[in-house]
């Protein structure tokens, strides 16, 4: 099939292409490159994708003057710099590509940074959310699946955090962005049949993650002998997600279409699922973790101890993530498997890699 991945030079995004090409489909990537952080980081993931361009795979099947069946080489990966706020952009693409399904993982990231810069979630969050809307609706997508994110539950204090749960009252503009992407997609599934899934992400890390995230900024520290910033005096826990237990999620989440429940109603139904084909998941580790527990892996890892500066909760954050997954884990047959030693100890050993 060919896809769309918009986000193609993000953290989750590329991996995603990858394993998309490794499986045979063909993918678009779109990524405006912004510089919210390091672009060379960004082109650096792109640059493991240069192996599925249309040349490179042409070259892999062509062995002497024998031709290998199709069936033997991976997918294309063609890689577009372009704005999700590109209104005519994005109609033209969706127009001339004809995608059979979009994964939708492109966004203004960050919650500190939504408190600083509201008006940047507007372009990429909410415009660029509706133009990815509009895409599948005049284009008949088979499926649409979004990232939305563990920032919705805001000032939750039940857990584990359920899909069923109220998610009305977000701490950060980015949060606030999030829940908004979810009420437009149910829109469009209700008022045009455009099947489509949320997956809220919890606290997802590993080799090429962000450079603002816990993981990288922890380790650039304590290699550097400065010290780390734990907020909340380090009485946080987090629902740490492995990068490779994400991507399952999202290749086997692509193959659930939703498909409308003729029998839903808002009052016996779930706020998950609906008349229209619409579905919303979590798509975490299901298991919190000590803020000081991560921190104290990423010393075994690295072998050294960390300077700890204790601070102040930070506005816009929470105390506490976990993750209800067993609707996930229910249709797609996978549950997490990576642990935060396992996952620590695979960060570190990409990061001595690339920033040494």
């Amino acid at each position: 099939m060919k896809y769309l991945v918009t986000g193609a030079a993000g953290f989750i995004g590329h991996f995603v292409s990858e394993r998309l090409c490794d499986m045979g489909h063909d993918v678009v990537g779109i990524d405006n490159l912004n510089d919210y952080y390091d672009v060379n980081l960004k082109l650096a993931r792109l640059n493991k994708l240069e192996k599925y361009s249309a040349n490179a795979v042409m070259d892999k099947m062509v062995v002497g003057s024998d031709i290998l069946p199709s069936d033997s080489c991976n997918g294309t990966f063609t890689f577009i710099k372009m704005d999700l706020a590109d209104r005519e952009g994005i109609a033209a693409l969706f127009a001339d590509e004809k995608f059979d399904r979009v994964i939708h993982l492109g966004a203004q990231a960050g919650v500190r940074y939504s408190i600083e810069n509201p008006l940047a979630y507007a372009d990429s969050n909410l415009i660029g959310h509706l133009t990815i809307l509009e895409g599948c609706r005049h284009n008949n997508v088979q499926h649409l699946v979004y990232a939305s994110s563990s920032s919705v539950y805001g000032l939750n204090s039940k857990v584990p955090f359920a899909t069923s749960d109220s998610v009305d009252h977000p701490v950060s503009l980015y949060a606030a962005s999030k829940k908004s992407n979810e009420l437009m997609a149910h829109t469009y599934s209700h008022l045009y049949g455009v099947p489509t899934t949320g997956l809220r992400f919890f606290t997802v890390y590993g080799p090429w993650g962000r450079p603002d995230m816990a993981p990288i900024l922890f380790a650039d520290a304590i290699t550097k002998g400065k010290a780390i910033k734990v907020f909340n005096h380090g009485d946080m826990r987090r629902d740490f997600t492995y990068i490779d237990d994400i991507v399952e999620g999202i290749i086997r989440i692509q193959d659930v279409v939703p498909q409308p429940r003729t029998d839903w109603t808002v009052e016996t139904g779930s706020a998950a699922n609906s008349s229209a084909p619409y579905s919303i998941y979590n798509i975490g580790n299901g298991n919190p973790v000590k803020l000081l527990d991560f921190i104290e892996a990423m010393e075994n890892s690295l072998g050294i101890k960390a300077e700890k500066n204790f601070m102040d909760m930070q506005p816009g954050d929470v105390y506490q993530t976990y993750a209800e997954v067993e609707d996930l884990f229910e249709v797609t047959g996978h549950k997490p498997a990576v642990s935060v030693a396992e996952g620590v100890d695979k960060f570190v050993k990409w990061y001595k890699s690339f920033y040494d």
